[in-house]
């Protein structure tokens, strides 16, 4: 049996989840001298009452490979195959620990690490449609090759409405810490080889937000696409945007998403954006 996991810096619907039978393990979030579990002790909610409450940024943290040990074997049997899909490996470490993980179990369970070259909305999509191929009788050698496809195309654009998280995270390639005094400047960001650049600098966050539709445009044009609208903190003006993606995009099917708080500790609330990919 195909057993499937993503890392909660990836984000999936709950009706997805359960339907998909996608098990999901949590990124570690610290604040101050306590250590969390997204999902576990620590909602999304929680998470920004702590930030507003204390006034300090957390940091996050993958997984240990103990930590994936643990997981590995409390959802599989050694007839089962593993295939564990994990954001991006040039923000975080969480890819590794799940390698060092699976050579550690290799004569008892199979495990495949799957580095999704992403994150957020976008691992929600490629295990929905990894367990879509399983169902369908695909080979693990298949569904891997659709993820890469996936993988290929993506396309993610976020827009931040403060610069502060990003610049103490140190996760966007182009941030000058002098950017940050300027609060008056909205960056794009573009998710580029794995990792997170700003693409440009934007006066207001409307401008900013029509970049972001316009740089989506670009790249998938008038092709049919699934689209993920993510967002932190900013529900309404992400509903706003789903509109105007429909408005503008040959939309095969389309969610709204709450980015994980593995994504939002180092971008910042009001973050708001668009995943989309070809579907063919």
């Amino acid at each position: 049996m195909l057993k499937i996991v993503m890392d909660s810096a990836g984000e999936i619907p709950e009706e997805w989840r359960t339907e998909y039978d996608v098990h999901v393990i949590p990124v570690n979030i610290h604040f101050e001298n306590k250590m969390y579990q997204q999902g576990v002790d620590l909602s999304n909610d929680d998470f920004y009452r702590l930030a507003d409450k204390t006034g300090v940024i957390p940091k996050t943290s993958q997984p240990t490979p103990q930590q994936f040990v643990e997981f590995y074997k409390r959802i599989a049997q050694a007839s089962d195959t593993i295939l564990s899909l994990h954001v991006t490996s040039k923000l975080s470490g969480t890819f590794n620990s799940a390698v060092l993980a699976a050579k550690e179990l290799k004569n008892k369970i199979n495990i495949i690490p799957y580095d999704s070259g992403s994150g957020s909305a976008a691992m929600g999509f490629m295990c929905k449609e990894a367990r879509q191929l399983d169902k369908a009788g695909a080979t693990i050698q298949a569904i891997l090759a659709r993820l890469d496809t996936i993988r290929k195309n993506v396309n993610v654009v976020l827009t931040l409405d403060t610069l502060e998280y990003a610049r103490r995270s140190g996760r966007v390639k182009a941030l000058p810490a002098a950017l940050a005094a300027l609060v008056k400047i909205k960056p794009v960001i573009i998710l580029k080889d794995g990792a997170l650049d700003m693409r440009e600098k934007v006066r207001t966050r409307q401008r900013a937000i029509n970049r972001v539709l316009d740089i989506i445009h670009q790249q998938v044009d008038d092709r049919l696409v699934n689209v993920a609208v993510v967002h932190s903190q900013s529900l309404d003006a992400a509903k706003q945007l789903m509109q105007k993606v429909n408005e503008r995009f040959h939309v095969n099917e389309m969610i709204l998403s709450e980015l994980s708080i593995g994504i939002a500790a180092n971008l910042g609330p009001g973050t708001i954006g668009i995943i989309a990919y070809a579907v063919v």
